[in-house]
This record gives C-alpha cells, sequence and structure tokens, in this order.
C-alpha cells in the first residue's frame, strides 16, 4: 500500500538536520464504499492549493509546467466537479467543504456573496487550530471589501478568522482618480487588501504580483518548524480590464441581440502565442453546427441562433486571450515549484491544481459564461503532486466539496459539519467506484421566472436556487425553477445533445432518478455521501470505460487531439 505522505525532515523547511515535526494519526476518514484500508500514519505536510478562475479542463494544453510538475508526477482525477459552476458559492464550497444549499451563497450577487458566508469556520481556521501557517493570496469571495460582513462590518480592511497573512483583492469600487481603483479584476491596476492595509500596483500584472507574494510566503514560512497552507487564487483566466486593442468588438447575433465577449487582459510578450494552435473556440466544431437541434434544451437555450462566422471568429480570439493568461500563470507556477526545491521544501508539499468552475466557449451555442449543469461548465481541472501521491489517474468522482476534508486529514485533523468527504483513500488505495451522487446548484437572476403556455408564473425553488440537479456515472438528471427538466445517459451520449427527458423508453430511468433527486438535494453532512441504489453505482471498470469514452468523443466532435 502506497502512504499518503512521507515522512518529512527538519521541519516546515525540509532541511536536513535541523529538528522535525510529530507524527499525526489521521482520525478515520469519511469514504465511499470499498475503499476500507485505513491510510498509515503520516507526518504533516505543507498544502499549497493553486485555485485558477474560470477554467476549463482542457485548457490544461496550455500550461506545460502544471502537466510536467504536478500531473506529471501526482494523480489526474478524470471526474472532477465544481457543484456550484459559480466563483462565490465555488470558493464558499472549498472553504466550507458544504454544498450551497447548506453554506447559504447562492450567488455573487447581493444578497449573497461575500456578505452571506459565515466565516467562522473554515478550512483555514481548521488548520490554524491543527498548528499551520496559513495564507490567502489572490481573489476571495466575490463582494470582498465592498460588501458588509455577514455580522454588519465594513469588509474594507477586514481579514476573516483564521489566517496568518492575507493578501486579498479587494472588489471595493475606488474611484478613476484614487491611486487604489482597480481591483480584483483589472489585471494591470492590481488593489489588494494584504493584513488589513489596501495596497494598490500600478503597472504589475496581477499573476505576477500574487506569484511573487506566494513565493515570498514559501520562503518565510519555510524558516520555521511549523507546517504551512497557502491558498493562491490568481484571477486568471477570469476576464478583467484593461481593455486591449486586439479584444474582439461586441457583435450581433442572428436575433439581433448584442453579445459582449469577454477576455483576460494579458501582458505584451505572450500575445499571439497560440494563435496558429487556436484555430476555432474550444466549444466549437471546427466545421459545422455546434449543435443541430435544441429542442430538447430549456428555454434559456431553446432559442439561441448558431453562431455567425463573425461571432466564431470572435469567440476563437476568446479562447486564444484565455490561452495566453493561463500561459503566464503556468510561467508563474514553474518559478514557484523551483523555489519549493530551492528552499528544501519540495518533498514535504503537496500541491494541488484546480478550478473555481469550467466554461463554456460555444457548446449547446452558450457563447461564454457558466453555472448550468452542463459537462463544459460542471467539470474543473484537478491534478495533485506531492509525498506519497502516486503518479496516476483516478476515476472516482471529487468535488469542491471534497478538498477541504482532504487538506485536513493531511493536518491530522478533521472538517466539521462538511459534506464532502476525503479523497486520500481514493489516491492511496486507487478507485472504488462511483457510488455517490453529485449534487448540482445554480442560480441565474435573469431566468427567475417565465410564463408557461397557460400564462402562469411558475416559481422558483423556495430557496432560491433556479437549478438542482444529481450526477451519476451514466445518468445526468436538471430539474429548473421553471418546471423544465433535462435528462441525459452519458453512456450513449456524452456530449449532451438529446435530452431523454420525454422519451418513454427511459420513462422508468427518469422516475427513479426523479426519486433519487429528491433524497439528495436537500442533503447534509454524512447523508451526502449515502451510497445510491446499486443500479445507479459504477464499479472503476465501468467509470474508467464512460470517462474515457467520453474523453475520445468529446475530442473527435470539437476537432481536438488534446485528452479533455
Amino acid at each position: 500500500m502506497i502512504c499518503v505522505v512521507v515522512a518529512l525532515a527538519a521541519g516546515c523547511g525540509g532541511h536536513t538536520g535541523s529538528g522535525s515535526r510529530e507524527s499525526i494519526e489521521p482520525r478515520q476518514p469519511h469514504f465511499s464504499a470499498g475503499a476500507t484500508a485505513p491510510l498509515p500514519a503520516v507526518r504533516r505536510p505543507n498544502l499549497l492549493v493553486i485555485e485558477a478562475d474560470d477554467m476549463r479542463t482542457d485548457e490544461l494544453r496550455f500550461m506545460p509546467n502544471v502537466r510536467k510538475l504536478i500531473a506529471g508526477r501526482g494523480v489526474t482525477f478524470e471526474n472532477s466537479f465544481a457543484p456550484y459552476p459559480l466563483c462565490c458559492p465555488s470558493r464558499a464550497s472549498f472553504l466550507s467543504g458544504q454544498y450551497a444549499h447548506n453554506h447559504g451563497v447562492l450567488s455573487h450577487e447581493p444578497p449573497w456573496g461575500f456578505h452571506a458566508f459565515d466565516d467562522r469556520t473554515t478550512i483555514a481556521t481548521v488548520l490554524q487550530q491543527a498548528g499551520y501557517h496559513t495564507a490567502l493570496v489572490g481573489k476571495y469571495l466575490n463582494g470582498y471589501a465592498q460588501q458588509p460582513t455577514r455580522a454588519g462590518q465594513d469588509s474594507r480592511t477586514y481579514v476573516p478568522p483564521g489566517w496568518t497573512d492575507w493578501y486579498a483583492g479587494s472588489d471595493h469600487l475606488y474611484g478613476n482618480r484614487s491611486p487604489y481603483f482597480g481591483g480584483t479584476y483589472n489585471y494591470t491596476h492590481y488593489t489588494q487588501v494584504i493584513n488589513g492595509r489596501v495596497v494598490p500596483h500600478p503597472g504589475d500584472y496581477s499573476t505576477n504580483v500574487n506569484g511573487r507574494e506566494t513565493r515570498g510566503r514559501i520562503r518565510d514560512y519555510g524558516k520555521q518548524k511549523k507546517p504551512w497552507f497557502i491558498w493562491w487564487t490568481p484571477t486568471a483566466p477570469h476576464f478583467g480590464r484593461p481593455h486591449e486593442r486586439d479584444d474582439p468588438k461586441p457583435t450581433r447575433n442572428l436575433r439581433g441581440f448584442l453579445e459582449h465577449w469577454e477576455t483576460p487582459a494579458r501582458p505584451g510578450w505572450v500575445r499571439g502565442r497560440f494563435d496558429r494552435e487556436i484555430t476555432h473556440a474550444l466549444g466549437q466544431p471546427p466545421y459545422g453546427p455546434a449543435e443541430a437541434d435544441m429542442s430538447d434544451k430549456p428555454a434559456l437555450l431553446r432559442h439561441v441562433p448558431e453562431m455567425d462566422e463573425t461571432e466564431k471568429r470572435a469567440l476563437t480570439e476568446v479562447s486564444r486571450q484565455r490561452a495566453e493568461a493561463e500561459f503566464v500563470l503556468d510561467r508563474q507556477i514553474g518559478i514557484t515549484m523551483k523555489t519549493l526545491q530551492r528552499t528544501g521544501q519540495w518533498d514535504d508539499t503537496v500541491v494541488v491544481f484546480t478550478s473555481d468552475n469550467g466554461y463554456f466557449l460555444g457548446e449547446h451555442r452558450k457563447r461564454q459564461g457558466k453555472i448550468l449543469s452542463h459537462e463544459p461548465s460542471l467539470r474543473v481541472p484537478l491534478v495533485m503532486a506531492g509525498p506519497g501521491v502516486p503518479h496516476a489517474r483516478r476515476y472516482d468522482p471529487v468535488t469542491t466539496i471534497d478538498l477541504a476534508p482532504t487538506l485536513a486529514q493531511y493536518a491530522g485533523t478533521t472538517m466539521p459539519r462538511t459534506d464532502g468527504a476525503s479523497f486520500l483513500p481514493a489516491v492511496s488505495n486507487g478507485d472504488s467506484g462511483w457510488t455517490v451522487p453529485v449534487v448540482t446548484e445554480g442560480r441565474d437572476e435573469a431566468r427567475r421566472y417565465r410564463r408557461d403556455a397557460d400564462e402562469h408564473l411558475q416559481p422558483g425553488f423556495d430557496d432560491g436556487l433556479d437549478t438542482r440537479g444529481i450526477r451519476t456515472a451514466r445518468y445526468k438528471y436538471t430539474r429548473y425553477s421553471t418546471g423544465e427538466e433535462e435528462l441525459y445517459d452519458l453512456k450513449k451520449d456524452p456530449l449532451e445533445l438529446d435530452g431523454l427527458q420525454n422519451d418513454p423508453a427511459y420513462a422508468e430511468v427518469k422516475r427513479k432518478l426523479v426519486a433519487l433527486w429528491f433524497d439528495y438535494i436537500h442533503c447534509r453532512e454524512a447523508a451526502c455521501d449515502r451510497p445510491m441504489p446499486a443500479e445507479f453505482r459504477a464499479t472503476p471498470a465501468q467509470e474508467k470505460a464512460i470517462t474515457d469514452d467520453e474523453i475520445v468523443r468529446t475530442n473527435a466532435y470539437y476537432g481536438d487531439e488534446w485528452p479533455r
């Protein structure tokens, strides 16, 4: 059996011959049926989590350092999901280990966002109590420094509990004449709250700023005997200012609606790097329609027209600029990995790379965005390397809510009131099978209500969400607050092109999935990890076959050679 982590040499820095950390016997993890072997005692590693913003799984191709230095020496999780694919709810799930219906952050707009989050117990407070240095570097929750705290406190210089060091992007809207204008989403006039002080970075690219700050914490913490946890959350590849000359201009689609194309800013040296490689948007087939028949889709997608050639060129440029922003981040990650090596901490540090949600780039005719539970939005990259982590692929489902309990187990403690489960058993022992559904959630202000054929208003769900669903290895069932539904057999239709919700041949499957939907959509803590009925579970061999087939068929549809 492979150990979870190897023994650490000489404290947090891992320098030979100077002290040692105490051995921690982790509590028995809460994990899915099948992974029964207990994990061995571990010495607590450093924990570096790098979480990109709005990055798709197939965009890992533009990040050679992540592929080589993390995925190339560690585990790649082929079924990694953000249950609520939107920045703020997803980040709240990372911090709390809870689904959005439990932590209450249902959107990035008021009354939700930063203001709605209870930050008294997070993975930061848990790790700090376990003896870790803790640092946030980058984006926090949408609305931070702009909305008041949950307790009503002004958040312009607020530092939440549990953080040794705080380097957070500020969302406060300072005027253009203020030296602090810019905020989180201005790549070249980035403004932060650093340990309670507002600090602007005029003319400095934010990805580089956060990379330097992360390395500074690594060097400083490495001189001490305590282990550390750093949550590095760059803005890339999320769209942001300033506007640039090569940004695609707004266009009108075939129905006359104006589309504003959203791109990240990039430094001059990287512009054009992927122009030859990216010949069409990643979610748009090189030839033919994105989806010829939309009659099976809900109303918010059903009447969206195919892109014309002008729109396709614009979305291709969006894909290129996103790749360029990711490549800049990848360079910073490469430098950071060298810092770990040079400070003697490489062998003592678990590194996780992921994203808060996926992103549409043309699939189902959706030009841009997220929130919906279709695969491009729901799936996120997740690769992990470090002491005791084998070089392997895993197919068991892993979600954002599982990260906090996993990090807590590395620290020899537990995450309270979590809906997730540590995935270290899968890392150490291999896949155990898909036994628990992924609960999907979302809210979209623009479609909260609509009129049906009888002109009666269809109310939203009573807790404020607009979409709720479940995703098993084979099936995905989603219900909207409008009463509309989607059902896909992912084994036969991994691209979700043919909805089966009204197909008589799937009536019995749908009936059982609806019952399963009711069983899980309000789940809390251990109830979220109850095994499904046997007919909806998948063995390791079955989940691998379904996932590998999805990768092959998706690549063929979009004309890609890179695994998604």
